[in-house]
């Protein structure tokens, strides 16, 4: 881990980030038109390198409105394959550099009804169904303890932020708990009722490893959902990856809007 942040502030010099953000599927342009550092994945000690498609695998340090920001364009997944450690190790890093809150972002399916697509969920709480937990195995006692409270993962101060936010840019927004799953494949029908049962208003496949490391370290957590699309068996549509980037671009300049906004206030 020293290795890695050695090699970070080697590009960044002085800049200590307050505030990380991970751009998920479709969502990566938020970071393009900010005068930044940019480091691949790649090119960075202890990182592995994002394959999915509207990922662009990179950290983007910038500092916008006197914010400064560490953004994830791209992060990695379970079903690529990837450890639970590997997937949540940017998080690690980004304790260790300085950052305090985290808002996090994905495309997700609405299982409930009432949301449509280019909704925007701000998550509430989440159901772990990936069959693993980020942190098992050693513990590292300089990041967190080893049973780590989950009771408010997810701010509740940072969602009536984010809520008041949206309402000021007449934004339309939901809120709801999400059901993380591994993926890749989509949930069958049986699965999404039972994830409704349940008490989950949209399904994706990722940001829980990623919100457990962030409580676990202390940071604080806004969790943002694109809704792409209904999770199978609520309509009678067909799920495709390519409708979920489409739906995302379709609502990427209220995103935008959002974010923007949020980083002045947090």
């Amino acid at each position: 881990m020293n290795l890695t942040v050695n090699y970070i502030k080697e590009k960044i010099g002085n800049f200590t980030p307050e505030l990380g953000i991970i751009l998920g599927s479709g969502l990566g342009d938020f970071a393009d038109g900010l005068k930044s550092v940019i480091i691949p994945y790649n090119d960075i000690p202890g990182f592995e390198k994002s394959n999915v498609k509207g990922h662009k695998g990179q950290l983007v340090f910038a500092e916008p409105y006197g914010k400064k920001l560490i953004i994830m364009q791209g992060r990695y997944h379970f079903y690529e394959g990837y450890s639970m450690q590997t997937i949540t190790y940017p998080i690690k890093i980004m304790k260790k550099l300085g950052v305090k809150t985290l808002i996090i972002t994905n495309a997700a399916g609405a299982i409930s009804k009432d949301f449509n697509p280019s909704d925007l969920m701000f998550i509430t709480d989440h159901i772990n169904f990936m069959g693993s937990n980020p942190l098992m195995g050693v513990n590292d006692d300089n990041l967190g303890t080893r049973f780590p409270d989950m009771s408010e993962i997810y701010s509740k101060d940072l969602i009536l932020k984010a809520k008041n936010t949206a309402e000021k840019l007449n934004i339309n927004y939901q809120t709801g708990v999400y059901a993380a799953t591994t993926g890749p494949s989509y949930e069958t029908p049986a699965e999404i009722k039972m994830y409704q049962i349940m008490g989950a208003n949209a399904v994706g496949m990722s940001t829980a490893p990623e919100a457990i490391v962030a409580n676990y370290c202390g940071i604080k957590v806004l969790g943002i959902s694109c809704i792409t699309n209904y999770a199978a068996g609520v309509t009678d549509s067909v799920l495709n990856h390519e409708e979920v980037i489409h739906t995302a671009n379709l609502v990427k300049d209220n995103f935008k809007n959002l974010l923007n906004e949020l980083i002045k206030i947090i």
